[in-house]
């Protein structure tokens, strides 16, 4: 029978994770105005830098420095046995494009989940693991969201909360545009419709900030498909501990997801305005 982390440890994870999150920020602020970073790999709408391959190395590092019999899943690949009783779930740049261009919007997020059960037959496996602790870190307005499951979210230090906006025509909600043509297809239409009921929409690049910010009131609701499970894992446990709500769905055995995250207020509004907008347009052959 699996043992659970106790509270003692949980904290010692959170402070682990922070110290990797911090490092990495160093790494990037070094990095930012830097013109020739190296590419890895380039598509029409996503880049892969050197930079962050270095960046889940040395989070691995300094991870297992901490908890040495931990799983990373990362981003940049695994590091151990991912479906064992515990795993760190790690995004060492999330905004890459924001980055590579020199826009200060980036940050690093570091989620410990643990196995509540084992995978069921025909059961997607990430059902069966909970986020324990959640760290995103922005080092270019050095702050640092923090989360512990069943505690308060902080920001450096701080408890921060959602906002209590209820209506739909004060919010303001960032929209997601993943890198496939299928989920641009799917969210193109829902921009086009909820530009005209919102007060702003915006599009930020970096999914774990837009959930931190929607955890701190800045904006009210974050909607996208086609992320995956190391953009979202700790930013969600924060939008949770800050009172907010952290809808998700699983859409693809790779784990890509479809979310709404919100004040807790806003999902079912939004919902019924993405019902109403209209379907994706189907390719035509000529």
């Amino acid at each position: 029978m699996t043992k659970f982390l106790s509270s003692s440890e949980q904290r010692r994870a959170l402070a682990a994770s922070t110290d990797a999150a911090e490092q990495v920020g160093d790494l990037m602020r070094q990095n930012l105005a830097n013109q020739a970073k190296r590419i890895n790999a380039s598509t029409q709408h996503d880049i892969k830098l050197e930079l962050d391959v270095r960046s889940q190395k040395l989070i691995e590092k300094l991870l297992a420095k901490a908890f040495p019999d931990i799983a990373v899943l990362g981003e940049e690949g695994d590091s151990g046995d991912t479906l064992m009783a515990r795993r760190w779930v790690v995004d060492p740049i999330d905004g890459t494009v924001n980055f590579a261009y020199g826009i200060p919007h980036a940050c690093i997020s570091i989620a410990l989940q643990e196995r509540r059960h084992k995978v069921k037959k025909g059961e997607h496996d990430d059902t069966a693991y909970e986020t324990l602790t959640g760290v995103v870190y922005d080092p270019f307005l050095d702050e640092m969201w923090t989360a512990i499951k069943g505690q308060p979210a902080m920001m450096n230090g701080r408890k921060v909360r959602v906002a209590k906006r209820k209506k739909l025509d004060e919010a303001i909600i960032a929209l997601g545009f993943a890198k496939l043509d299928a989920t641009l297809a799917k969210m193109l239409p829902v921009f086009n419709h909820l530009i005209h009921r919102v007060r702003k929409i915006r599009l930020l690049g970096a999914a774990a900030l837009s959930m931190t910010w929607v955890a701190d009131g800045r904006m009210d609701a974050y909607k996208e498909y086609g992320v995956r499970l190391w953009d979202i894992a700790a930013g969600g446990l924060i939008v949770e501990c800050a009172g907010g709500e952290f809808w998700r769905r699983c859409v693809s055995a790779d784990r890509t997801y479809e979310i709404c995250v919100s004040n807790g207020i806003m999902r079912k509004q939004i919902d019924r305005e993405v019902g109403r907008a209209p379907a994706p347009a189907k390719k035509t052959s000529r």
